[in-house]
């Protein structure tokens, strides 16, 4: 093997971890995948004989090209047309549960929106400590801070993230048992089963980037929530084809019409195992990402 071919082969090994933490940082399986792309390039040109840990320079090189491109994205978000969702991502694992369920809940939806709340600098600390199980001087070097800094960095996003709730998953029958009821509801028309799932604050917001009917506003309340799925049943839900599978980690649904993909839906729960947020994406440059795969860790 000669020397390309194994700096590929280190590459390609490092590919599901850089993947994984370029999404959590971006919200983006495009720009994960971009950021990526270019981090093997730079790679392939690097003066890799002076690189001593080549898994540390690639954590550091992805880690600061996604903060740099998070600071440039802002005013798109802040223009964004509606509600702003992160991508949904199709994930398939063959690890144990266990392993499996601490995946999804840092990759859930209702998690990565949560740390929509964060600087770029706070996203990638709290992600390489708190998920990723680095050292603050790993980290630091990473984001280019002092450690003393790194800390505060990371104190401070889990103060702006709240308790350990936000990443709550409830097991995998519960989720089933949610779509059970959820697809009961759209055969039989009635919301009743559905309805018990719900938390009182359950909110519902869906993402169409202006390019898709959709509702704009954040629905709040589970009498308003159920009223909008029962009016909705009859004018949307039944005419499409209702596709359950794994999306960011967790049991969600892609919703088929016309041989393509329409839309998706994700869940967030409370501590209870009740459905706390229902997350639709309607956005078709979005949804271009769920006909595939997405090996993260």
């Amino acid at each position: 093997m000669n020397s390309a071919e194994n700096a590929a082969a280190v590459f390609e090994q490092r590919r599901p971890f850089l993947l994984g933490l370029a999404y959590r940082i971006l919200g983006s399986r495009a720009e994960a995948e971009d950021v990526v792309q270019e981090l093997f390039i730079k790679w392939l040109e690097a003066d890799r004989a002076s690189i001593a840990t080549p898994a540390a320079w690639l954590t550091t090189t992805c880690t600061r090209q996604c903060i740099d491109l998070l600071r440039s994205a802002h005013t798109s978000r802040v223009d964004y047309i509606g509600t702003w969702l992160p991508e949904p991502i199709h994930t398939t694992h063959q690890d144990s549960p266990e392993h499996m369920h601490e995946l999804a809940s840092s990759l859930s939806t209702a998690f990565l929106l949560m740390l929509e709340r964060l600087t770029p600098k706070e996203r990638a600390a709290y992600l390489l400590y708190e998920i990723f199980d680095m050292e603050y001087a790993q980290v630091a070097e990473a984001v280019g801070v002092q450690e003393a800094a790194c800390r505060k960095l990371v104190s401070r996003a889990k103060a702006s993230l709240g308790s350990g709730q936000v990443r709550y998953q409830p097991e995998a029958a519960r989720q089933d048992e949610l779509l059970s009821a959820f697809h009961s509801a759209i055969a039989s028309g009635s919301t009743v089963s559905l309805t018990a799932m719900l938390a009182e604050d359950v909110e519902l917001c869906a993402d169409s980037g202006g390019k898709a009917s959709a509702i704009r506003e954040t629905l709040s309340g589970v009498a308003r929530v159920v009223d909008f799925i029962g009016r909705s049943l009859h004018t949307y839900w039944q005419a499409c084809e209702w596709l359950p599978t794994e999306i960011n980690g967790t049991q969600g649904v892609i919703i088929k019409a016309d041989g393509g993909i329409t839309a998706s839906m994700t869940f967030g729960f409370d501590g209870a195992g009740r459905v706390s947020r229902i997350f639709i994406m309607r956005n078709p440059d979005k949804l271009a990402g769920l006909h595939g795969a997405m090996d993260v860790q």
